[in-house]
């Protein structure tokens, strides 16, 4: 079952009279429910872009080409207003960065819930969601530390039950492991890979790394605001093979 669904997806920036970034230039994506992908591509091919649509942080361009098409569980996403696109956001969708995005002053715990106060949720059942999701990451026993007192895998895993905590539809990541050492990224990654195999959760995992890219299921390559397919090459022909003549007698 296809969960997102994007057609004609543009999207221009001006940084001045004369400088024009064109970060996406008519992109087709389809994601099915349940998929874990990864989204690579060097830096400026638009990958991050294509990300902030999918995850209605950005509108795509309705301008200078065909319209747009966006859809997310069936339901067309161009037309909705800012309110209603930052329901979808708190509810049905979490958010995993690379610099994590804590709140130094608050607690793990208190960072957690603050994805429960933007869904409507509070009191009682924020902090036991809170507490649950960061059981899950491992961090029930660091529930009362502040950032400055948790290591770079700790603060991403926080970060992580935040994205989480709220049972999303989808989590899309960008760059989840960028500010870890080896071991932290392969800790990240196996929660990542675990919750999708257990819970069902799509996963959109924008990265610059191959070993994060070969953990999904599939890999959508970018380049020049475009979605890339490396040239197959077509198959080489072969003449058949002469006949032997027979050896006479």
């Amino acid at each position: 079952m296809t969960l997102l669904d994007g057609r004609n997806l543009r999207k221009t920036y001006r940084l001045g009279r004369s400088n024009t970034v064109h970060a996406l230039r008519g992109v087709d994506v389809s994601i099915e429910s349940g998929e874990m992908v990864a989204i690579i591509g060097p830096s400026g091919s638009g990958k991050s872009t294509l990300m902030h649509i999918l995850g209605l942080l950005h509108g795509p361009d309705l301008n200078h080409g065909p319209r747009p098409e966006l859809s997310f569980g069936g339901r067309d996403m161009v037309e909705l207003g800012e309110g209603e696109r930052t329901r979808i956001r708190a509810r049905e969708m979490g958010f995993v960065f690379q610099d994590f995005n804590l709140v130094p002053t608050l607690t793990a715990l208190e960072n957690v819930a603050l994805a429960c106060d933007y869904a409507g949720i509070g009191g009682a059942e924020a902090r036991t969601a809170s507490l649950a999701a960061l059981d899950l990451v491992g961090l029930a026993d660091r529930a009362g530390h502040r950032p400055a007192e948790l290591s770079g895998g700790e603060q991403q895993r926080v970060a992580l039950a935040r994205a989480l905590v709220n049972r999303p539809k989808l989590v899309l990541a960008d760059e989840p492991t960028g500010n870890l050492d080896s071991e932290r990224s392969s800790e990240v990654l196996a929660t990542l890979r675990r919750f999708n195999r257990e819970h069902g959760q799509t996963l959109i995992l924008v990265t610059h790394d191959q070993e994060v890219a070969a953990a999904c299921d599939r890999v959508i390559r970018m380049r020049d605001g475009r979605i890339h397919e490396p040239a197959v090459p077509a198959p080489i022909a072969l003449r058949p093979a002469p006949a032997l003549e027979r050896a006479s007698a």
